[in-house]
C-alpha cells in the first residue's frame, strides 16, 4: 500500500512538472554526453530529474535568475550517476546554490608546522557534508562538452561519497561488491597517478585527482561518464569498480 501511494504521488509530481517539451529538448541538446542513452534511459532520467527538482531547492546567488533551462541542465547531469541507483542516494540535504560564475569561499588550512591559515581560493563548485552543493552556472551549462570534465557530476559524486560520512573516496558499496577489492584497486591507481605526476610522466587524468582520495573518486567519476574509454584503458580495474557501483556501462552503447 505504501509503495502504491509513493508511486501515485510521484506520477502526480511528474504530470504537474512545469517544464515544456521545448525546454526538455533544449536541455538534452546541451548535453551530448546523454546521447549514448537509450530512449528508455532518457525517459527514466527525465522522470528522475523532475523528482529531483521537486525535492531539492535550486537557489540563485546574488542576482542570478535560475531559469527552467538551467534547472533541467543541472538536474539531468546530477541524476545521471543515480540513474540506476535511485534518488534516495541524494537524501539528507536539500539546497543547490548556484553562482553565475565561480566563487571564492574562505577556508581554514593547516600548514606543515601546524599553523592554521585563513585562505581564499576561487572555485567552480563545492559539496558540503549534510549541506548544499554549490555550483557555477557557467560551468554547469558547459558540462555537455565531452572532454572528461564535468562539474556537476564531480560535485554530486562527492555527495554519493559522503553517504558514508566524510568524503574519503569510498561511497557505500552494494552488497555484491567487495570493499577489499575496491580499496586495492583505487589505492593502486591513486598511487600510480601520483607517481606519474611526480615524475613528469604524461597521463590523461586531470592532476587534481591526485590531491586526495575523495577527489580521485570524483574526478574519475567524471571521466567514467564523459570519456569512459580513457578510464578503461588507463585504469581498467577502476573502470570495473565504477561500473559495478553506478550500475552502468557507458561503453555499452
Amino acid at each position: 500500500m505504501l509503495n502504491f501511494l509513493k508511486q501515485w504521488r510521484e506520477q502526480r509530481i511528474i504530470r504537474r512538472a512545469p517544464y515544456s517539451e521545448s525546454e526538455w529538448r533544449s536541455a538534452f541538446e546541451r548535453l551530448p554526453l546523454l546521447d549514448r542513452l537509450s530512449g528508455d534511459e532518457k525517459m527514466r532520467l527525465r522522470r528522475l530529474a523532475v523528482l529531483f527538482l521537486h525535492g531539492k531547492s535550486l537557489e540563485g546567488a546574488g542576482d542570478l535568475m535560475v531559469t527552467n533551462e538551467l534547472k533541467l541542465v543541472i538536474a539531468l547531469q546530477a541524476c545521471l550517476p543515480i540513474l540506476n541507483l535511485g534518488r534516495d542516494w541524494y537524501d539528507g540535504w536539500v539546497s543547490v546554490v548556484i553562482y553565475r560564475a565561480g566563487f571564492t569561499p574562505m577556508h581554514s588550512e593547516m600548514d606543515e608546522y601546524g599553523i592554521v591559515h585563513r585562505v581564499k581560493a576561487p572555485l567552480n563548485g563545492e559539496s558540503w557534508e549534510r549541506g548544499p552543493v554549490v555550483l557555477s552556472a557557467d560551468a554547469a551549462l558547459e558540462g555537455g562538452a565531452i572532454d572528461g570534465h564535468n562539474l556537476v557530476i564531480h560535485e554530486f559524486a562527492h555527495k554519493l561519497d559522503m553517504q558514508n560520512g566524510v568524503a574519503n573516496g569510498m561511497p557505500p558499496l552494494h552488497r555484491e561488491m567487495s570493499a577489499v577489492q575496491w580499496n586495492e584497486v583505487f589505492s593502486a591507481a591513486y598511487a600510480d597517478l601520483r607517481q606519474r605526476i611526480a615524475h613528469g610522466k604524461p597521463t590523461p587524468i586531470d592532476h587534481y585527482a591526485a590531491t586526495a582520495p575523495a577527489e580521485f573518486f570524483a574526478v574519475l567519476s567524471e571521466v567514467f561518464f564523459e570519456r569512459p574509454a580513457v578510464l578503461r584503458d588507463t585504469y581498467p580495474g577502476v573502470y570495473r569498480q565504477l561500473q559495478l557501483f553506478y550500475r552502468q556501462n557507458p561503453l555499452d552503447t
